[in-house]
């Protein structure tokens, strides 16, 4: 039985499809004017573990997720200047130059990463017309009103506004960054189309019924989530910076629309943050890429790793001493795998069972790793073990599957045994000089079980 903690409602609830067997998620995608930190990629390994899990229930997943190319204003109430604009003048490229380097780029984090990609990618400046007949559709039911720079929804007419996220819409302040609109009704407002600034070209405008302009951040996921998975749909995840503005003005101008619910389940994933408590962000200017993780000698399956040591809705603070402990953690892991006879015909049914209840019990990886550990330290047969790990992998995705044995020589495998025979009397000089020997070659190991010794890659 897969559950899953629902936003919505803000509980964890037994998770069951709208059409039997198939789940249609949605997971917000990157805007392409930079690179994606490790804290945004986070968030992209805790949405494909779910996709994982889902899986792993028996469900076909049918996965969209966006490009944002055009429309991302610099404000998180959807205000300011194009991200997109801004990193053109920045690198001074032209702005399809730029989307396309900076999607290529994400493409490559998820390949390294080991992140399934969507069913389908759908990019912003496709589909511009979808964006346009949703704003017609909300301007027919009175939703809209029209402003000197450009189409506004109205989210006083909207009377469970501030539900989703919780709002008090009266303490609600704009103009943090940029200066407030003073032709906004209220400050909760969002633009769904931007005129362009008269007097001069961008790079990225179409017509529309209202004047040349481009489409507002907010509309472009409603309109691509409701084209190609319908106006209500399973599964909505993304970060937990999106429910107080972009989730919140997602469901408002759908619900709106459609009068159904946008999405069945809510699910959110927590910061990345620093020892200072201070989350990642590109706007901070203090974000790291995961190419700079790999510069500095990391696996990026160890941040992968790293990621899974803390549940997916608590926040989880990143240092170099951890990510060089998941380091070791992966080695290690792979060094077990290397020892392992082949896979046998049937796993360990204990393990399979307590990982698959701890990944189906709300993503719980911390649970499952415990699980995965447990199992390689348990007296059971390598072969078994080494089944029940692959399958483990269909969730982790850490590359298991695929590594090759290295045999032990039997040299090595008698001074381990020595080992175990000084510590039973309690030879510890004997012991310690027996290991010194050893982890030259390999890690060493001294468990209730006896000695392990895992080759070094």
């Amino acid at each position: 039985m897969l559950k899953l903690y629902n936003t919505l409602t803000r509980k964890k609830e037994e998770f069951s499809p709208l059409r039997k067997g198939t789940v249609g998620l949605y997971t917000c995608g990157p805007t392409v004017y930079n690179y994606a930190h490790i804290g945004n990629l986070r968030t992209y390994i805790f949405e494909d573990v779910l996709k994982r899990v889902l899986i792993a229930n028996d469900y076909s997943v049918t996965h969209i997720m966006n490009i944002t190319d055009v429309g991302h204003l610099i404000s998180d109430a959807d205000e300011g200047e194009d991200k997109m604009e801004k990193g053109a003048r920045r690198e001074k490229k032209d702005v399809w130059d730029i989307a396309k380097f900076y999607t290529d780029a994400f493409k490559k984090n998820l390949k390294d990463l080991h992140i399934e990609p969507p069913t389908k990618w759908v990019r912003a400046t496709d589909h511009i017309k979808e964006q346009i007949a949703l704003i017609q559709e909300l301007e027919d039911k009175g939703f809209t009103y029209k402003t000197t720079d450009g189409i506004y929804f109205d989210t006083n007419k909207f009377t469970a506004y501030a539900d989703f996220a919780r709002l008090k819409i009266n303490h609600q302040k704009e103009g943090t960054r940029i200066e407030a609109n003073a032709e906004k009704r209220n400050a909760a407002d969002f633009s769904l189309w931007k005129f362009s600034p008269k007097g001069s070209k961008r790079s990225m405008e179409w017509k529309s019924p209202w004047g040349i302009g481009f489409p507002g951040w907010h509309i472009e996921c409603s309109a691509m989530s409701m084209k190609y998975l319908g106006d209500t749909f399973d599964i909505h995840a993304g970060g937990v910076d999106h429910i107080p503005v972009h989730h919140t003005n997602e469901i408002a101008q759908s619900e709106a629309a459609t009068g159904k619910p946008l999405a069945r389940f809510w699910v959110h994933g927590e910061f990345l943050v620093l020892k200072s408590e201070e989350k990642m962000a590109k706007s901070a200017s203090n974000f790291l890429t995961l190419d700079s993780l790999q510069k500095k000698g990391f696996d990026p399956l160890a941040y992968r790793l790293f990621t899974f040591s803390a549940h997916y809705r608590q926040k989880l603070t990143f240092s170099s001493e951890a990510l060089k402990n998941a380091q070791k953690a992966l080695n290690n892991l792979r060094g077990h795998v290397r020892m392992w006879d082949v896979p046998a015909k049937k796993g360990i049914a204990e393990f399979e069972k307590r990982f698959f209840d701890a990944v189906s019990d709300d993503l719980n990886m911390p649970q499952a790793l415990a699980v995965m550990w447990d199992m390689i330290k348990s007296n059971n047969p390598t072969s078994a073990k080494h089944t029940s790990l692959n399958r483990f992998d269909s969730v982790l995705a850490l590359g298991l599957a695929s590594l090759k044995k290295k045999i032990i020589p039997n040299k090595d495998l008698l001074v381990a045994k020595k080992i175990d025979a000084a510590r039973a009397i309690k030879d510890y000089t004997t012991a310690d000089t027996l290991r010194s020997k050893l982890e030259k070659k390999y890690t060493v190991e001294i468990t209730t079980s006896g000695t392990f010794i895992i080759p070094k890659l």
